[in-house]
């Protein structure tokens, strides 16, 4: 039996240390908690090497006094918590005392701090965290702390962080929550010698998410402001078109604190369900200020999970904030069409009553809804006749340099969707259809009403080949579902995911996918998590037809699209394959190509509730019906049902 041993002091600190500081990231987040809690107006985080090789942070706090400086290095010494009380009301980020410890541990660490009352500051050397030395330095008020060579005495560690990129990614996420959570503190993040983030410190929330994450965000936030039952809850929430893959950009605060919670989090999406699609998920920004005994922030050792003394208050007031704010916030606007006041001719009296609304200017030439149009009769014309390479280009956009493909003059961006019509949007989009739908299904081909030439009569060895029931297109239920039939069978095919299967077996096909060039790059913001796995198959997406940039800041510049993908739903297309490979990053790490592909034909694909014509859905039902292979969506859901006559009939009695 192993005998039973005490560690030695090192390798105990080495094993605590392990709890606190998981990466730099977790340097960042206990260095920065110290600096709010000595009431910092402002804090500079410097980071080089991902935050591996150097981490300075630097604040105007109140310092540390030099007898204080070696005590301050010890485990569980701390400034903030005196008795076992002082734990039922946690008032401060820190209060266990081992940032510090866990931090000089394993790496090393130099310190300046003075307090307002000294004269000379104080500087500390520590490496491992041993041996402290001190010694007087010229300093400003506050305390600035160097680490350098994190994890430099623990091998093990180092093997599993990842690249600089990704720990830097880390880094700055952090840095943009703890300057979201306070407001009031100028926050301000340089990586790699580059200025990232400065927050005004102004106290003004939205201008503080203005400089985290961009003007684009911030000006699509609804404001929330209630106060229930002593809960107060304010910040800003997004607007439902604003929804997005996953739960990245919820953003919960408590008394100053970011945390995660699930209560918060199902009283967001309660609040948002009915406004939403299924499986999308709102973004926010909200700070809840209630009672330091009502929670407790010591149940996660990176302290970021709480649990509350009762969670019903906490759900009820998130849920009536939100929902308060989305009824007054995102209420439908009434259209004005804008009227022209004639002035009055010399010698009549009165008032003139009637107005007149201004004319349409006179078309300079083809219209954004005549281009959809006829856009729309050369793809079904290529469906009819079968044409190999129809040359449709969507309207609004170019071909991006290289792809030999040629297209219409560009029209002005705001051309690019015209009004709804009877024209499906995946018509108008692109040439998506021409090049799913162009092949001839191996039933008798749909034909044109304006076709009156009669197609060239097969081989007789193909004829037997295809000697299948016919289909008869019968109709299309709630916008959604085809309904057909053949032979002695109904069949009810949902539209979107045959489209679906359908793009998705062209992408995997293709070797390298036809790009159009945007006339206007998309700028995309994203949470940090999302623009780092982004970045990281930027391979993947050249191969998948999207041309992306880092723009810095977390966001990403899209300049290109896949050809068949609708350019107005570029920025949608990235968020949903960001955040897809963030939420599935384990099941897809062996093809993240192959999951792109799947995002970008579930966006491409028409959509349940969209208009069709028979002619296209009459394709679509023949293309599922004589061919073996559209039978599930890449989801993995069935793309149709079969109802046989006897089946229907013994419903109706007709048969026993």
């Amino acid at each position: 039996m192993p005998k039973i041993q005490v560690l030695d002091k090192h390798t105990a600190e080495l094993i605590a240390a392990g709890e606190v500081v998981e990466r730099p990231a977790s340097v960042v987040k206990e260095l920065l908690e110290n600096a709010i809690d000595a009431g910092a107006t402002t804090v500079t985080v410097e980071i080089r090497g991902g935050g591996v090789r150097f981490i300075g942070i630097t604040d105007n706090g109140c310092g540390i006094a030099r007898e204080d400086v070696p005590t301050a290095f010890l485990r569980h010494a701390t400034s903030k918590v005196r008795t076992e009380r002082d734990l039922e009301s946690i008032g401060t980020l820190g209060f266990r005392g081992e940032a510090l410890a866990s931090v000089a541990a394993v790496s090393r660490v130099e310190l300046l701090t003075r307090t307002a009352e000294e004269i000379a500051g104080t500087r500390c050397l520590l490496e491992g965290g041993e041996n402290p030395r001190l010694e007087d330095a010229g300093c400003p008020q506050g305390t600035t702390i160097l680490v350098r060579d994190l994890f430099y005495n623990v091998p093990a560690r180092m093997k599993f962080l990842k690249k600089d990129v990704s720990e830097g990614n880390a880094v700055a996420g952090v840095v943009d929550r703890i300057a979201l959570s306070h407001p009031e503190i100028s926050v301000r993040f340089i990586r790699e010698g580059r200025e990232e983030l400065l927050t005004p410190g102004d106290g003004d929330p939205r201008a503080c998410v203005y400089a985290v994450f961009g003007r684009d965000f911030a000006a699509s936030l609804i404001p929330v402001a209630y106060a229930l039952g002593g809960i107060h809850v304010r910040g800003f929430v997004s607007k439902p078109a604003g929804s997005r893959a996953n739960r990245t950009m919820q953003h919960f605060f408590i008394n100053g604190r970011y945390v995660k919670t699930k209560t918060a989090m199902a009283a967001l999406e309660q609040a948002f369900k009915g406004s939403i699609m299924v499986g999308k998920f709102p973004a926010c920004v909200l700070y809840l200020e209630m009672p330091p005994e009502t929670v407790d922030a010591n149940v996660h050792p990176a302290k970021i999970e709480v649990r509350f003394v009762q969670e019903k208050p906490v759900f009820d007031a998130v849920y009536h904030a939100v929902k308060s704010a989305l009824e007054k916030g995102d209420a439908p606007k009434q259209a004005v069409l804008p009227v022209r006041v004639p002035m009055a001719s010399p010698g009549l009296s009165g008032v003139q009553t009637h107005f007149e609304a201004p004319a349409p200017p006179p078309a300079a030439g083809p219209t954004a809804r005549e281009n959809a149009a006829a856009v729309s009769r050369d793809m079904l014309d290529a469906l009819v006749d079968g044409d190999p390479s129809p040359a449709v280009s969507p309207p609004g956009f170019q071909a991006a340099p290289g792809t030999g493909k040629t297209g219409r003059v560009p029209l002005p961006r705001h051309t690019v969707r015209p009004l709804r019509d009877s024209t499906p949007d995946y018509y108008v989009g692109g040439s998506v259809s021409v090049d799913i739908l162009r092949t001839n299904p191996s039933g008798p081909p749909a034909k044109a009403a304006e076709k009156k030439e009669e197609p060239p009569a097969a081989a007789p060895e193909e004829a037997a080949e295809e000697e299948l029931p016919a289909v008869r297109y019968v109709g299309e239920a709630f916008h959604t579902y085809i309904i057909a039939q053949r032979g002695d069978s109904l069949f009810i095919i949902d539209k979107h995911a045959a489209h679906e299967r359908m793009l998705y077996d062209r992408l995997r096909e293709s070797a390298k996918q036809e790009a159009q060039l945007l006339l206007e790059p998309a700028a995309v913001t994203l949470s940090r998590e999302e623009y780092t796995v982004l970045l990281s198959v930027q391979k993947e997406l050249a191969e998948a037809g999207f041309e992306v940039e880092d723009f810095g800041g977390g966001a990403v510049l899209v300049r290109t699209v896949p050809m068949m993908l609708d350019g107005c739903d570029a920025a949608a297309a990235i968020q949903e394959i960001a955040g897809g490979l963030l939420s599935g990053r384990q099941e897809i790490a062996m093809d993240k190509l192959d999951w792109i592909y799947h995002s970008t034909a579930c966006r491409a694909a028409v959509k349940g509730g969209d208009e069709s014509r028979p002619e296209e859905l009459k394709a679509l039902a023949e293309r599922v019906l004589l061919r073996d292979d559209v039978r599930y969506c890449p989801h993995g859901r069935p793309v149709c049902f079969e109802l046989t006559r006897k089946e229907l009939e013994k419903q109706f009695g007709r048969i026993v």
